[in-house]
């Protein structure tokens, strides 16, 4: 990707945790699918799979339309204004949780019964 300025991108923001900031702060019930990191601010949400999609909710809230994966491994952009996935810079680090932290997560936090929560 070249260093040209894509809206709603900001490379230097980081990460607000190392999982989703709604969640942890007891928005919800604590744990999560997936996480998705705010493009624009860094603020870490849960996907929309996820009980209480905060990541969707963050963008509701803000306006901030740009979300990547912070998952491991996963390096996509998904526009919520066009819903269109895209390529897009590299950003501060981390780019993703720890590896060693499960998913779903937190660790300890999860329901035994979590696939049937899932939306």
């Amino acid at each position: 990707m070249s260093d040209e300025h894509i809206p709603g991108i900001n490379p230097q923001a980081a990460p607000s945790g190392e999982g989703c900031a709604d969640c942890l702060h007891g928005d919800g019930p604590g744990w999560w699918f997936h996480l998705r990191r705010c493009a624009e601010c860094g603020h870490i949400g849960c996907c929309d799979t996820s009980p209480s999609q905060h990541g969707t909710k963050h963008f509701q809230e803000t306006g901030h339309a740009v979300v990547t994966s912070f998952e491991p491994g996963e390096n996509w952009y998904y526009n919520f204004e066009t819903q269109q996935v895209f390529d897009g810079p590299s950003l501060a680090s981390p780019t993703s949780h720890p590896t060693e932290q499960p998913v779903p997560g937190p660790a300890g936090s999860v329901p035994s019964e979590w696939q049937q929560r899932l939306n």
